[in-house]
């Protein structure tokens, strides 16, 4: 049975990275090479699905976390980070340090991947953690569940944008409904999480590389205004193309423009040209010494690379091995409420395959039949299949790995924490849906 296998792919995994305690790069190709042998795909063609897998995942990943672990360090070793952190405190107070990085990470998450948001955010918080003494999680995690919830609920983002397609549903009205639901429940959770016992207990410390350790006097840092504006500059371009493609249609060379400069990539690359020039040479810093900023960034992220990668492989394997065909063709004859078997099928999906974005696509091709009959607003289903698809983040999601390594966290202490609370935030999910979908029919005349 397909879910059997992939249930104990991941027990294997977790013995070799705990018990055994295995590299979890080396520990994540066994594993799929070992779930590719039992699927029956070709031997032959086992070192291509993981080539392919890995490429993919790096291919996406790779340049948007290089460049955005450069713009950190940069900002750090200036002390332009040290100066926003210390604006966010000023603004709202230590005690309020929680609420700051919610407030921040939703701004900057509406339209921002996941992973681009919290490169750029995460040194903040690291520096705000060295300033105020706070626990790692208690200032970071806040900040990664408000970006989770933003990514995986609303369309500029590619799984709700691509379910909002397939549904022919409005991909305004599915943001504009859709942050009814993301906004309370990404804010209840960020609030509630490191609060509990089993996250409050645990104290994994800054890794090392990612942040400057020293601290800054207030005649040696930037200016704030310098300081926000090289911070939020890719902010702003990769907004700036994402409302220009939904605003407008068409071809034309201005658009294709907007779209090259607004990817996260070349947004990050020029990010990072203004970074050496702002707080290089224009402060009094050397080159090389930027350089070396650079240099000490990119060895920071080398392990980081090498097991989003293999996660990336493994997740490969899994749809290789027709695992998402298996739950799709099981799932096709379920009697269940359109808007609660889209979900749970995108949560069947996503706990197999790991990845969010083939969760949501095969999850809305299972539920697009159902639609048509329903009554059911179409943007309601695209919410509903995209809260699914952040349920159950584990050993087979890249991003789970991104947490991990950045909060120098165990895969086990990872799972409880990131595992945990994306499983409450596709569950609430659900509820604020289902309360949307309501008041939309009380509301239709």
């Amino acid at each position: 049975m397909p879910l059997l296998v992939v249930g104990l792919s991941v027990v294997i995994l977790l013995l070799l990275m705990t018990r055994l305690r295995l590299n979890g790069f080396a520990a994540l190709l066994l594993v799929a090479v070992g779930v590719a042998l039992v699927r029956g795909i070709p031997v032959a063609t086992i070192p291509d699905v993981l080539s392919e897998g890995i490429g993919d995942q790096v291919g996406d990943t790779m340049l948007t976390i290089g460049l955005g672990a450069m713009v950190g360090r940069v900002m750090g070793d200036s002390g332009a980070a040290q100066r926003i952190a210390g604006r966010l405190l000023d603004a709202f107070g230590p005690r309020w340090v929680q609420v700051a990085m919610v407030v921040t990470a939703m701004l900057i998450g509406v339209t921002m991947f996941y992973e681009v948001a919290f490169i750029i955010i995460v040194p903040i918080a690291f520096t705000l953690v060295r300033v105020t003494g706070a626990k790692l999680l208690w200032v970071g995690l806040p900040m990664s569940i408000a970006l989770s919830t933003m990514h995986s609920f609303l369309p500029p983002h590619p799984g709700p944008t691509a379910v909002a397609a397939t549904f022919h549903a409005s991909a305004g009205l599915t943001l504009f409904y859709g942050l009814f639901v993301a906004v309370p429940a990404g804010a209840l959770v960020a609030l509630t999480w490191p609060r509990l016992p089993f996250v409050a207990r645990l104290t994994p410390s800054i890794p090392k590389g990612l942040v400057s350790d020293r601290e800054f006097g207030d005649e040696e840092m930037p200016g704030l205004g310098l300081s926000l504006f090289v911070a939020l500059f890719p902010v702003v371009l990769i907004v700036a193309a994402a409302v220009t493609e939904m605003a407008t249609s068409g071809e034309s060379p201005l658009l294709h423009l907007v779209a090259f400069i607004g990817s996260a990539p070349i947004a990050l690359l020029l990010t990072l040209c203004l970074a050496v020039w702002a707080f290089g040479p224009r402060i009094g810093r050397s080159l090389s010494d930027v350089g070396a900023s650079c240099t000490s960034a990119a060895q920071a992220m080398a392990m980081i690379l090498l097991v989003i990668g293999a996660g990336g492989a493994f997740k490969n394997v899994l749809v290789e091995g027709g695992i998402s065909e298996y739950i799709k063709d099981t799932t096709d004859g379920w009697s269940v409420s359109p808007i609660v078997l889209a979900w749970l099928v995108a949560v069947i999906l996503r706990i197999a395959l790991g990845s969010a974005t083939v969760a949501v696509v095969t999850a809305s091709g299972v539920a697009l039949p159902l639609l048509a009959g329903s009554g059911v607003h179409p943007e309601v289903m695209v919410l509903a299949v995209a809260c699914g698809s952040i349920a159950f983040s584990h050993v087979n999601d890249p991003g789970f790995w991104l947490f991990k390594e950045y909060f120098n966290l165990s895969v086990i202490e990872a799972i409880k924490v990131r595992t945990s609370y994306t499983t409450v935030l596709a569950v609430l999910g659900l509820g604020g849906v289902l309360v949307v979908e309501w008041v939309l029919d009380v509301l239709s005349p």
